[in-house]
């Protein structure tokens, strides 16, 4: 059997280094420049060379993202960037542009080129095409489905890889290309500036009647022809494992700590489940199904793995996310009082009771017996996002644990 890798994204290092303690064997990030999330946080030189140490120091993987489609102006700093990325060392580079690709094969050729899925590899013949040219991985085109997947498999390299995502949003377009966003606001989704037009509310307009717009109803609440599910495929992994899919990839490079916590840690303990046997597997699905809930999540579809999507795929009455957990924070180390440091990201209280997120799978609660800010001030309640505190939860909490708060 191939091994299965958990690729899990990050948007700064914080991230990265929860990716890493709660079970991806991978983790894919953004630099500042040349990536399709430029409104993410995206890390620095100095936080990439961090984030490589780090998950290389626990066994793990570092894959950067370098998938815009470039234009004349784009690859002189293309190359100095790759020049750049020579010295820190990730383990691939994520590519869909010819040039791009050329680029790498120059100025890195000791770094593996995977191929995006902006790239719209859809058939076997266009991944043995990338595999001549070098590459050692292609991410499929999210609009495959698993019999396709299964059809490539069969009929490219065995030392090829394939990687699909398996979880997190999904674009209105085909494989990410989208024209929506620079035509309204002039951001250019395939230039990683993308305002997400897809999640709007539309109206129609009848031509010989200017300025009369007629709302597109599905309801009384009127509709949002455009707003996919997200995808979630984790009660079908025995089947993608079956595709002969290398890589299961979770989408959601601008995702909070919270979610990759929490969709790193389920995806792992079922990929381990199913490791032990797929009995063992299917007896956990509850379980599955009740932590991956826990993050920001627009209900759920199996995307085009098992056909073509159809109207069930989308969501016609609201543009928000189910949340049902706040984040809390990450825990950062212990004082000599036995507090637990935190950098607080949602207000909480005395006497509030908090979820500690086990990497391992468990959920352990406490209650929050006392705040102290830096200067062992106390306080009532931790109201300031990002505010360095202390908590009194008695008891020790291991660094890197991360908190989070049940609504409702």
């Amino acid at each position: 059997m191939r091994k299965t890798e958990l690729l899990i994204p990050a948007s700064s290092l914080e991230v990265l280094k929860t990716a890493v303690i709660y079970g991806a064997d991978a983790v894919y990030i953004g630099g500042e420049m040349y990536g399709l999330r430029a409104k993410a946080k995206n890390f620095s030189m100095e936080d990439m060379k961090a984030g490589i140490a780090f998950a290389h120091e626990h066994g793990k993987k570092v894959y950067v993202t370098a998938n815009i489609v470039a234009h004349n102006y784009d690859l002189d700093g293309v190359r100095e960037y790759f020049k750049e990325l020579k010295e820190i060392g990730p383990d691939a580079l994520i590519i869909s542009d010819p040039g791009v690709f050329m680029i790498a094969k120059e100025e890195v050729p000791e770094i593996e080129i995977h191929i995006s899925t902006q790239a719209n590899s859809t058939n076997y013949m266009t991944y043995q095409f990338w595999h001549a040219q070098g590459a050692t991985r292609v991410v499929a085109a999210r609009e495959l489905s698993l019999a396709e997947l299964k059809e490539i498999r069969n009929n490219i390299p065995d030392e090829l890889e394939i990687e699909a995502f398996v979880h997190g949003a999904m674009c209105i377009s085909h494989s990410g290309r989208c024209l929506l966003s620079n035509y309204f606001t002039g951001r250019d989704a395939n230039h990683g500036a993308c305002t997400h037009p897809c999640r709007w509310k539309y109206a129609v307009m009848e031509e010989s009647r200017p300025g009369e717009y007629l709302p597109v109803y599905e309801n009384e609440r009127g509709t949002y022809i455009f707003n996919s599910k997200d995808l979630c495929m984790v009660e079908h992994i025995p089947e993608l494992i079956d595709a002969g899919i290398d890589s299961l990839k979770i989408e959601g490079r601008m995702k909070t700590a919270l979610y990759v916590a929490t969709v790193a840690r389920t995806y792992r303990k079922a990929l381990d489940d199913f490791a032990i046997s797929e009995e063992h597997y299917r007896e956990n699905m509850d379980y599955y199904h009740s932590e991956i809930s826990k993050c920001t999540y627009r209900q759920f579809t199996t995307g085009f793995y098992f056909g073509k999507t159809d109207e069930n795929s989308q969501i016609y009455t609201s543009n928000t996310y189910e949340k049902e957990y706040t984040y809390i924070g990450i825990v950062q180390g212990m004082n000599d009082k036995g507090m637990v440091e935190l950098e607080q990201r949602n207000k909480f209280s005395i006497g509030e009771t908090i979820e500690i997120m086990v990497p391992t799978g468990e959920n352990e609660t406490v209650t929050v017996r006392s705040i102290e800010d830096e200067d062992g001030v106390f306080m009532e309640s931790a109201p300031h996002p990002k505010q360095k505190i202390f908590v009194d939860f008695g008891r020790a909490i291991p660094t890197g644990y991360l908190l989070r708060r049940k609504e409702g």
